[in-house]
């Protein structure tokens, strides 16, 4: 089973990052709220789309990423966005889906 961790732009330019092993179904799972099945801070931050999307070969490797890039700053996370720095080191293994 494939798991992907994704980056969600929110409607206050927040950034929220998660894993699962179906992005859309995730998505429609933070727009809905938490008692859904979405998370409590995207419940206050409503989640408009993907900024970015990355597949990994298990779960472990996406742990290593979100945990990785939740320690990111906004800044930070901005420029793996638009391509300017490389993933983390150690999850360098992980494959970017366009979004």
């Amino acid at each position: 089973m494939n798991y992907y961790v994704y980056l969600l732009r929110c409607e206050d330019d927040s950034l929220y990052a998660g894993i699962t092993t179906d992005p859309d179904r995730r998505l429609r799972e933070h727009r809905s709220g938490v008692g859904s099945g979405g998370a409590k801070y995207t419940s206050a931050h409503r989640p408009t789309s993907f900024a970015a999307l990355w597949e990994t070969a298990d779960r472990a490797a996406a742990s290593r990423l979100e945990y990785r890039l939740k320690k990111l700053s906004h800044g930070q996370k901005e420029a793996l966005i638009r391509g300017e720095d490389p993933l983390p080191a150690g999850t360098e293994d992980a494959v970017r889906i366009p979004v």
